[in-house]
């Protein structure tokens, strides 16, 4: 299967249609059953942080008044995806945060949206949730750092990715691609089954 990036984004809030920045980003490369290489930085937008996501994220205005510009690091980590596939746990979050950001440089995104979160929700329904740290204990997935921190959650996700593609081969008998995991995740639920049985026969 091709290398994908897998990123998270802590930001000042829920949407930059409502004003808010990213405060911090990481992009994980992974391939061939594992992360290969990783980016990871605090960025300054100009904006400060409410003091109930810093409590969430641990993230605080002084630490992001040293760091650097948000333009510098989103043109490095624009760098370092490339034209890789993306995935990210609950993607449109982290999707409408890496369009407004890249926007910001006059740049945009041509890289295809996965969503672990979709995808947990049709192969794994019988989860007590579908958070990513409730999925990543359920699967006995490693621990990678302080959650709500965008490395630690970019490899949460990362491996959740790969656990998730190891049930469609080892479970369902079918095949793992991006663009098989792009197809079911717009799947609804109720179908899922049509659509790997669909999948196995092409």
């Amino acid at each position: 299967m091709e290398a994908i990036a897998v990123i998270d984004f802590e930001t000042t809030g829920l949407s930059p249609a409502c004003g808010s920045r990213a405060t911090e980003i990481a992009a994980v490369i992974w391939q061939n059953g594992r992360i290969v290489d990783r980016y990871q930085s605090l960025m300054n937008a100009g904006v400060a942080i409410p003091a109930d996501i810093t409590r969430l994220t641990g993230i605080t205005n002084a630490m992001v008044r040293n760091a650097p510009p948000a333009s510098a690091v989103m043109r490095e980590v624009a760098d370092f995806v490339g034209n890789r596939p993306m995935v990210a746990h609950n993607a449109s979050f982290d999707r409408k945060f890496w369009e407004s950001e890249l926007a910001r440089i006059g740049a945009q995104s041509t890289s295809p949206f996965a969503c672990t979160l979709l995808l947990a929700r049709r192969l794994l329904p019988d989860a007590p949730d579908h958070k990513l740290s409730t999925l990543t204990r359920c699967a006995r997935l490693p621990a990678t750092g302080q959650a709500h921190r965008a490395l630690a959650d970019a490899e949460m996700a990362a491996n959740l990715l790969g656990h998730l593609l190891g049930v469609l081969s080892d479970k369902h008998g079918v095949t793992p691609s991006f663009s098989l995991i792009s197809m079911l995740q717009r799947v609804p639920a109720a179908k899922i089954g049509d659509a790997l049985r669909r999948a196995r026969s092409a």
